[in-house]
């Protein structure tokens, strides 16, 4: 009995100190200041301003693409990438805003939320950061294609709405990511490709006079 005990001990104990430790080495690492410079330097097509920088990538997806992909359930994805305050001084330091369009379904869906610190997710093979939608409202990842200017867009569960009722109670609606609707590769354009995505007029009027 004694001896049943003691081992119980001692598992219970390196479950303990092992457990953080194993979370630890899942977590991705953030980068340095120059990378994280770097990043968002390609991000935004430059440094960043004082106030607010801006970002606009748009995908409209051409039939003989959606004819490859038959599960693919977007047919139009915008993305809206700000940096608001200086990286080093927030944990929240990016937002984004997510307009797509469905392939067998009408109308303009809509998400945005809160993005964290530049992180190292794939041992330096990708450097991208977490974006979330409040209330459990699920959310994406946005990384930088490698050779192009582009970006990529990682989708598991976002929160969803449409974009002509922006300010009802939040409902069920969600995007996930099917088998063809994880990755999405968009291509930056003029920022007036994303003004549909803002619904505040002060915003929308700050934007312009970038």
């Amino acid at each position: 009995m004694t001896i049943r005990v003691l081992s119980l001990l001692v598992l219970t104990s390196a479950l303990t100190i092992g457990g953080p430790l194993a979370r630890a080495e899942d977590e991705p690492a953030k980068v340095d200041a120059v990378k994280a410079a770097e990043f968002n330097k390609r991000m935004f097509a430059g440094p960043l301003g004082p106030k607010l920088t801006y970002a606009c990538f748009v995908r409209r997806y051409d039939a003989e693409h959606l004819a490859r992909h038959p599960k693919q359930k977007v047919s139009t994805m915008k993305l809206l990438v700000v940096a608001g305050h200086p990286p080093e001084q927030s944990y929240t330091p990016y937002s984004f805003r997510l307009g797509f369009k469905y392939r067998h379904r009408k109308g303009d869906w809509d998400s945005s939320g809160s993005c964290g610190q530049i992180q190292d997710t794939d041992k330096g093979q990708e450097v991208k950061f977490a974006c979330s939608v409040d209330c459990d409202g699920g959310g994406i990842a946005i990384g930088l294609a490698k050779d192009i200017d582009a970006t990529l867009v990682r989708v598991e569960r976002v929160r969803i709405w449409q974009n002509s009722k922006p300010d009802e109670e939040p409902g069920t609606d969600a995007l996930t990511g099917g088998e063809d609707d994880k990755i999405f590769r968009l291509d930056r354009t003029n920022l007036k490709e994303c003004e549909s995505l803002i619904t505040d007029r002060k915003e929308l009027a700050a934007m312009r006079s970038k």
